[in-house]
């Protein structure tokens, strides 16, 4: 039923995909919640495209199901998501492409007090969220230990700060959760365990989120996302030189957290937007997504288009020869 009402999500935004987000000189994009949005965030905090002029716009959209169905619709021009939902939206016949990065690492499996093994999460309740990474990344966790991801409860939360506060409350055991509050769970939640950081599953570096766009917006409006995507780099450098002065910007208005956890959370999650050496890697998660019978057809290499990202390195060299995270 929940697989089936995911796909319905995704045929009404199909549906209504003739739709035109906004006028040339500003773009609008769905609204995240985790440390992978520090570029957009900060990008729309400073308005950093602006000078270029393009204004970024931000649309509410707490779920990652209206994140999709709003991009799917064609009621955004862009926006960054779990690849796993990208590629579920892509697989369903959405003209929609990955442009750029989000951030790197940063997903968490917390679990409650005594529960330190695999094993010991047979019947136990998860809170996560559907077709998001937060969702493939336990699945391929509990494959990894030979625990069957029928073997516990899946409960579907609405939005991250409800699956945090259902933690707390004791009302789910497990969590699969982005940072900053990963790191909050770990410090307000005595004994609280954390059994992945996703390292352990996929190796250093691996990606959460991806900037999509619609596809029209690469042949209609080229010059209004590279400006977002320079404004994102310049977001970047400004993370990795001026930490403190960026989460200044950030904590309260965007990440609801404290400014310890945030300054830890930071560290744990880095923001990148030069995603090209995880291609790979977001094209072969695909393989998770067929077996939970999320997909059936495993999108090739025309899911993403990296063309206007390298277009903007090529024009910003001085820019972007002084980022730590990239990947070249």
């Amino acid at each position: 039923m929940l697989k089936a009402t995911a796909a319905s999500a995704l045929t009404f935004a199909l549906g209504a995909g003739q739709a035109t987000a906004q006028p040339r000189g500003s773009l609008k994009s769905t609204h995240g919640t985790g440390f992978c949005n520090l570029n957009l965030f900060l990008a729309h905090a400073l308005q950093l495209a602006r000078a270029d002029g393009t204004e970024i716009q931000f649309v509410n959209t707490p779920t990652t199901a209206e994140m999709v169905t709003f991009l799917g619709m064609g009621q955004v021009d862009l926006g960054l998501m779990p690849y796993t939902s990208f590629i579920a939206l892509f697989n369903a016949g959405a003209p929609v492409k990955i442009v750029a990065g989000g951030g790197i690492e940063g997903c968490s499996i917390v679990a409650r007090p005594g529960l330190d093994t695999p094993a010991k999460l047979r019947g136990k309740t998860l809170g996560t969220f559907q077709l998001d990474t937060l969702e493939v990344m336990p699945y391929d966790y509990l494959k990894k230990h030979g625990v069957s991801f029928k073997d516990v409860t899946v409960r579907y939360m609405g939005n991250t700060p409800e699956a945090v506060e259902a933690f707390k409350a004791g009302a789910i055991d497990w969590i699969c959760t982005i940072e900053p509050y990963a790191t909050a769970l770990m410090n307000d939640v005595p004994g609280a365990v954390r059994l992945s950081d996703g390292t352990d599953i996929y190796g250093p570096g691996y990606t959460d989120c991806v900037l999509a766009c619609r596809s029209s917006l690469i042949r209609d409006n080229p010059a209004a996302l590279k400006n977002v995507i320079k404004g994102m780099f310049s977001a970047q450098l400004m993370a990795e030189t001026k930490q403190q002065e960026t989460l200044d910007k950030l904590v309260g208005a965007y990440y609801k957290t404290s400014m310890d956890n945030a300054r830890l959370a930071m560290a744990k999650q880095p923001a990148v937007v030069d995603a090209r050496n995880q291609t790979d890697f977001i094209l072969s998660r695909t393989d998770s997504l067929v077996e939970m019978g999320y997909i059936r057809n495993k999108p090739g290499r025309d899911a993403i288009d990296w063309t206007l990202l390298e277009q903007v390195i090529a024009e910003n060299q001085a820019l972007y020869g002084q980022l730590k995270h990239k990947s070249a």
